[in-house]
């Protein structure tokens, strides 16, 4: 890619934000980092990864657009609890990302769905990197589904940069959860850049700028914990308080019939879980903790769907 000493590489920034949700929350509360992925830092790293790439000097690498694509609950099923929703959008509107929302819907059999939003990025993206001249697209994602855009981006003359993590950990039920990237997307692009190893070999300035110091530690907004084939639990809801807090991720509501009750963060349906403190008053239904009540020999219970209403 020869440029004119005086030009400029166009970078445009496609976030798929539940993919970045999921990853900034595994940086949170599973790694040793305990920390949430920065997004000025990201794009600071973006940059320089550019421009190591393409041998050009990192002042005439550009972001001139970024968009940020995510499903989001309704104002009843957020109630009254929006600081976090508001808090993350003044991150992005500080870093000039557009946010670009749909509603999460309930499909068949009362699940959760995020529908289209991997349809919306992929147009925006083709229809801008037409018009704005894209010499980069950076698309942070890791589905497939993203395979095609690619494609046309490339026969228009815009290189894509994919920006992806694999990674896994036990959640709550012990099971093993995996998120990797998709094979053919990493193969039909130009640059794949798998954050998860940069992040893991290179202990320097940029690699640490990564990640949000925890002083400042930036909100996430709510994304509904129930992804596409997660049934909701349709069980009486009740009311307590918070008892206690983990910072790796996990709670306590106390219920003394029960010997209080667990509950993940990923059960957290209105605000950042970083945000729940003790006393807290919060509605949550239950279900059963199979390894619990497996390794008790009888029926244990935990929280699901929590929602602060303090």
């Amino acid at each position: 890619m020869e440029k004119n000493l005086l030009d400029i590489l166009r970078i445009g920034i496609f976030y798929d934000g539940y993919y970045f949700y999921k990853v900034s929350n595994y940086y949170k509360y599973e790694h040793e980092k305990k920390s949430r992925i920065s997004i000025s830092g990201l794009h600071d790293f973006i940059r320089s990864e550019i421009a190591s790439l393409t041998k050009t000097d990192v002042r005439r690498c550009r972001i001139i657009d970024a968009h940020y694509f995510k499903g989001r609950s309704s104002a009843k099923e957020l109630g009254e609890k929006v600081q976090s929703e508001r808090v993350f959008e003044d991150i992005l509107m500080r870093e000039n990302i557009v946010s670009h929302y749909l509603p999460l819907r309930f499909g068949d059999n009362n699940y959760v769905q995020e529908k289209g939003i991997d349809v919306w990025l992929a147009l925006e993206a083709y229809e801008l990197a037409i018009y704005k001249h894209f010499d980069i697209l950076v698309l942070v994602a890791g589905d497939g589904d993203y395979v095609p855009l690619v494609r046309k981006l490339h026969t228009v003359g815009t290189q894509v940069m994919l920006i992806c993590w694999d990674f896994s950990y036990h959640n709550e039920n012990g099971d093993v959860v995996e998120t990797k990237t998709s094979r053919q997307l990493q193969e039909e692009v130009f640059f794949s850049v798998p954050m998860h190893q940069k992040i893991e070999q290179n202990d320097n300035e940029l690699t640490r700028e990564l990640f949000v110091p925890e002083k400042t530690s930036e909100k996430f907004p709510v994304v509904s914990n129930y992804k596409q084939g997660d049934q909701i639990n349709e069980t009486e809801e009740l009311i307590s308080t918070i008892y206690s807090i983990n910072p790796n991720g996990f709670g306590f509501i106390r219920d003394e019939e029960r010997n209080n009750i667990f509950f993940h963060y990923s059960r957290v349906t209105n605000c950042d879980f970083a945000d729940i403190k003790f006393g807290m008053k919060v509605k949550y239904s239950l279900d059963e903790d199979p390894e619990r009540s497996k390794r008790d020999g009888a029926p244990r219970f935990r929280a699901s769907k929590v929602t602060v209403i303090d």
